[in-house]
């Protein structure tokens, strides 16, 4: 761009969460028993990030970024003047409601999120 010609750059995350890995239902061993740890840490430190970004009271606190390798990355998406789009999946089955219900609510925190325009 010529001087004092503004330019516009996009980058674009997809980012498939796999959901929480529940130990007892999914009968994880070995190296998947790991995979599912570093999957529910990984969802505990966006969380994190989400409830310091959604929450009035928290907004303008500290928000810690820093505690996994996902929020570095989502960093500008979460927190910039992005715009960003969540999917949460859901499943009818009563076996799910649990699930369903922290996913739905995980989403809601999410929804909060104002990012500057």
């Amino acid at each position: 761009a010529e001087a004092g010609e503004g330019y516009l750059s996009a980058k674009m995350h997809l980012v498939d969460l796999a959901g929480s890995e529940r130990i007892k239902k999914t009968k994880a061993e070995g190296q998947r028993l790991q995979e599912g740890i570093q999957i529910n840490k990984g969802l505990l430190a966006l969380g994190n990030v989400i409830s310091a970004l959604g929450d009035d009271k928290r907004r303008g606190g500290h928000v810690p970024y820093r505690d996994s390798k996902l929020t570095r990355i989502l960093q500008d998406s979460l927190g910039g003047n992005s715009r960003t789009v969540m999917v949460a999946c859901v499943s009818p089955a009563d076996s799910n409601l649990d699930e369903t219900l922290n996913t739905l609510k995980y989403a809601n925190r999410a929804r909060n999120i104002r990012n500057k325009p």
